[in-house]
């Protein structure tokens, strides 16, 4: 049970990212535009994000197993159809589709785990399972950069396919079915919010192209903020809604939730264009650019165990607050050294400190909106912030190549790069500051065990 689920999250998480260091060869080999690398990333996390936590209702209502084997399957035929792409437009459809099938997967497998599992090893699971999922997260980038240089960017995607032939068969013999709670299912809050930011997301990524004040460019956002409008009016009197807007109200919830959008958009959106840097400013191979990357993405291993045992001590606010102000300390820097020719040894100092922020802020920005909820709500507030993270990361993704192309693009990397990190900085700035109003570390009696660490071991 835990190695099959673990299996499934773990290619999930890795296709997030492993697609940073291929972006160059990608980008060479189909004559791909900004827009389409951008689209590239995007199309994953957006489909990703927009059906989270419709797949999970579906899940407890057909059945876990087979739902989580379906998702198995839709997204070992995607990665068929990425690897096969013989232009842009394909692979970015062929993501999307896989985005869907990662949206299935990752909710059910901590669902099964949950059933499994009684109370007294659950949170062994659980560690375990985490821990390799944020090993694929961290290994993303040095794994496609490995994989590009030693065979070629189609075998990143051509790696889930054995991993889902062989997973599949063995989720439906060897792991019981279970079912959950039965849910409604809002599929028309779904698909509002869907093309609500699609719509704001494709203003963004075709406002240097088409022009800002062209009318394709007005007309995304105008459609977008209607449909965003429409959503929230639906959430309010759905008898089932997708986002209970009730939780907003509480402001914890909202500032942890604020701070993990902004967190992950500085994120994806560095590592974005930091593998490709890499490639650019050093002539670094994929696999080079990858491992370059290792003092930024490896501080996650050292400083997440030690946040996530400080948050019960000291509250989550000061990690969130200073993690994200290092972060943005981090990406300032690393936009100043840029400017002008640039060694990499001068690069890994900021890269550790933008790492060991991150690495502080993240497990306590989830603890923070998680643990904000009455025990009943965890399953849905964990829902909530992982479509909150995702989405984060479309929108940094496409805010900062907005910035890069405005600077110039491809034609001027090095002045459109810093910019682009820069803004990073700025998101940062933003998470740091949304970070403010959670609450401060409460005081609790001897007998309470209802701690935020608790409460996300909940959330299964």
């Amino acid at each position: 049970m835990l190695g099959l689920t673990s299996i499934g999250s773990l290619i999930v998480a890795l296709d997030v990212l492993v697609v940073a260091a291929a972006l160059t060869t990608i980008r060479q080999d189909l004559d791909a535009s900004i827009e389409q690398l951008e689209w590239t990333v995007n199309a994953y996390s957006l489909s990703f994000a927009m059906l989270l936590m419709t797949a999970a209702a579906i899940g407890d209502r057909w059945g876990r197993r087979r739902t989580f084997a379906g998702g198995l399957a839709l997204f070992s035929v995607a990665s068929v159809a990425c690897a096969l792409a013989g232009s842009a437009p394909w692979l970015i459809a062929a993501r999307a589709f896989q985005g869907i099938g990662a949206a299935v997967v990752m909710p059910l497998a901590m669902g099964l785990l949950g059933a499994a599992f009684p109370p007294a090893r659950r949170g062994w699971a659980i560690g375990i399972f985490s821990g390799l999922t944020g090993l694929a997260v961290l290994g993303g980038p040095m794994i496609g950069g490995a994989v590009t240089e030693g065979l070629s960017w189609q075998w990143i995607f051509w790696i889930n396919v054995p991993v889902g032939a062989v997973a599949i068969p063995l989720v439906l013999r060897k792991i019981p079915e279970s079912w959950g709670p039965v849910r409604g299912v809002d599929i028309r809050g779904a698909a509002l919010i869907t093309l609500a930011v699609l719509g704001i997301v494709w203003g963004v990524v075709r406002g240097e192209g088409a022009g800002w004040g062209s009318i394709e460019v007005i007309g995304s956002f105008l459609l977008g903020a209607l449909l965003l409008l429409a959503f929230l009016a639906w959430e309010r009197r759905s008898p089932q809604p997708m986002v209970p807007l009730s939780y907003f109200r509480n402001r914890a919830f909202s500032s942890g939730n604020a701070a993990g959008f902004f967190l992950t958009a500085a994120l994806f959106g560095a590592v974005f264009f930091l593998a490709q840097f890499m490639q650019a400013a050093f002539g670094s191979g994929p696999l080079k650019a990858g491992l370059q990357l290792l003092p930024w993405t490896a501080t996650l291993f050292v400083v997440a165990p030690l946040a996530g045992r400080l948050v019960d001590r000291i509250g989550e606010r000061p990690l969130v607050v200073t993690g994200l102000a290092l972060q943005a300390v981090g990406m300032f820097w690393i936009s100043q050294v840029t400017n002008d020719a640039v060694r990499y040894a001068e690069l890994v100092l900021p890269l550790i400190v933008a790492g060991c922020g991150v690495s502080m802020a993240m497990p306590a920005a989830q603890s923070a909106s998680i643990g904000a909820l009455p025990r009943e709500a965890v399953g849905i507030a964990s829902g909530i912030y992982a479509m909150m993270r995702q989405l984060g990361g479309v929108v940094g993704v496409a805010v900062l190549a907005a910035v890069f192309a405005a600077a110039g693009g491809y034609a001027s990397f090095t002045t459109g790069f810093t910019r682009a990190l820069f803004c990073c900085g700025v998101l940062s700035v933003l998470g740091s500051l949304s970070g403010l109003g959670i609450a401060g570390r409460r005081r609790r009696d001897p007998g309470d065990r209802d701690t935020p660490q608790e409460r996300v071991e909940e959330l299964v």
